[in-house]
């Protein structure tokens, strides 16, 4: 008797599996739903399993290559945040103070720091933008902390003048020990240092008291001038390269015996 009941059922299925086959190919692998209206206490409607599938997948692929592009802005973004952050705690520099870097073509005076940039003016009075995040990978010069300037100059004097080296070399040092722009507890060497092809050299080192570059150049210049007057008070020159030439076994010879002549003068 059970397997008799069981036969309508069973019957029931078979007509239904080609409906639903068919329901599946034309309407796509998105949409199951219930083939007769008399049979729903059969079979329960499936719904959308599938439908919003394919537009979910592309939303996840768009957000994810937004997120990696957004991801890489705010890598730079926070970098030179945290560049500018470094800078208002180091303070390495502030507005208004000349700096350079010896690893990029960095060099003028600081306009001004802002979060993400700073601004520089060159001293050919371009603007330069700065990142921030550039300057935790360089090194940064700021000329306007010096505490003195230095002179260091090298000063050739002829080799007809080498006696006069001894005390030209003492007076020189004792006028920037008594120059009154010259900072005398910072080192102060004044030597004779070398022999070289046209000249014998001495050298002066030593540092001013301002590190104003204007003023700067003043004192430079004055002691220069300085240094060529004791110079020449001793009868002695500063050397240039120059070339001797010597000649000899001409004197006393006619043309007639100056090579290429060959033979008597008409």
């Amino acid at each position: 008797m059970g397997d008799v009941r069981r036969i309508p059922e069973r019957r029931a299925a078979i007509q239904l599996a080609p409906q639903l086959r068919t329901r599946q190919t034309f309407g796509g692998a998105g949409e199951v739903c219930a083939v007769r209206r008399g049979e729903q206490g059969h079979l329960t409607a499936f719904g959308r399993v599938e439908q919003g599938g394919d537009a979910s997948n592309a939303r996840i692929a768009f957000g994810g290559v937004g997120g990696i592009a957004v991801g890489f802005a705010a890598r730079d973004l926070l970098a030179n945040f945290f560049g500018g952050l470094m800078i208002y705690l180091d303070r390495p520099f502030k507005v208004g103070d000349w700096i350079r870097s010896p690893d990029k073509q960095i060099e003028g005076t600081v306009e001004d720091i802002g979060w993400r940039q700073t601004r520089i003016r060159t001293f050919d009075q371009r603007p330069l933008y700065v990142p921030n995040a550039t300057f935790s990978t360089i090194a940064v010069e700021n000329p306007s902390r010096m505490r003195n300037r230095r002179i260091h100059e090298t000063i050739g004097i002829r080799y007809d003048d080498l006696e006069a080296m001894a005390v030209i070399v003492e007076e020189v040092r004792d006028m920037l020990l008594n120059h009154e722009a010259i900072d005398t507890s910072r080192t102060l060497m004044v030597n004779f240092n070398a022999f070289n092809a046209s000249s014998v050299d001495f050298f002066v080192y030593t540092f001013t008291r301002t590190t104003v570059w204007t003023e700067f150049h003043e004192i430079k210049q004055d002691v220069l001038l300085r240094i060529a007057t004791i110079i020449a008070k001793h009868g002695a020159e500063i050397a240039y390269p120059t070339q001797t030439l010597h000649l000899s076994g001409t004197e006393g010879r006619g043309p007639e015996s100056e090579p290429g002549h060959g033979g008597a003068a008409p």
